[in-house]
């Protein structure tokens, strides 16, 4: 069960990549629970501002930052600066990321090194200059966003695949440590979701290997973060909760 508006109301959370896709609905959803949004960018303000207008259209609460989750000193930067102005935060919502889909024995230098150390070095960047101020709290939640090629691979994404199953590794090994300070750690890996980043795939294809034979939406990403930033997941950490029509 969500906290309700009320008693989650102070608690601030940040969400990377909410400019589209996937983190602009767990931006929105966050806000309609009750949470102040914290709505990052890199690149993409003009989106950014149109989640930004979504939340407040619904009531809710929140800013913009930006930053580039590949650079580490950028990140520590603006994260410190935003610990200073806002305290601890409750919640990180670590989203954002990006893909190069090529086959192995296809895949440039570049295309290898742009996706892991993007994808997996976000996991350091944002999440680590945010940690001890919640820790010196004693409460809050992290979720990650893997993906089901993480969980079980995918032809053509190795270089994905490796990140998000790193990411998966990595909230594991934070988990436990976080565990003692009242801070849960958890992934949620999607399958496939109604985003641009499905718009140019064989959809014949794929609905074949999804037993519920449609892809996902947004939001159903976006409800299974909203709980696990919840009050009544606290006892839920170390865990991935896969979001895939049954994919895995």
């Amino acid at each position: 069960m969500s906290d309700t508006k009320e008693n989650c109301e102070e608690k601030k959370i940040i969400v990377t990549g909410a400019s589209g896709g996937i983190g602009r609905a767990v931006a929105v959803e966050c806000a309609r629970a009750g949470y102040y949004v914290i709505c990052h960018y890199n690149r993409g303000k003009e989106k950014a501002e149109e989640t930004l207008s979504l939340i407040n259209q619904n009531g809710g609460k929140g800013e913009l930052i930006q930053f580039d989750i590949s650079n580490r000193e950028d990140c520590r930067v603006k994260l410190e600066a935003l610990t200073e102005k806002h305290g601890a935060l409750w919640g990180i919502v670590n989203n954002a990321g990006v893909n190069k889909d090529q086959t192995f024995v296809g895949l440039t230098p570049e295309e290898w090194d742009s996706v892991v150390h993007t994808n997996l070095d976000s996991f350091f960047n944002v999440i680590q200059p945010l940690a001890m101020p919640m820790c010196r709290k004693k409460k809050g939640r992290i979720v990650t966003i893997s993906s089901v090629s993480g969980v079980i691979g995918n032809r053509g994404q190795t270089n994905y695949s490796a990140s998000k199953a790193g990411i998966i590794g990595a909230s594991k090994a934070l988990a436990v440590e976080l565990a003692s300070r009242n801070i849960t750690v958890n992934s949620v890996a999607p399958g496939l979701i109604d985003t641009d980043m499905i718009k140019d795939s064989p959809m014949d294809m794929i609905l074949q290997g999804i037993p519920m034979k449609r892809v996902g939406k947004p939001e159903e990403v976006a409800a299974a973060v909203v709980f696990l930033l919840s009050e009544g997941a606290a006892y839920i950490t170390r865990q991935v909760i896969n979001v895939n029509g049954g994919i895995a």
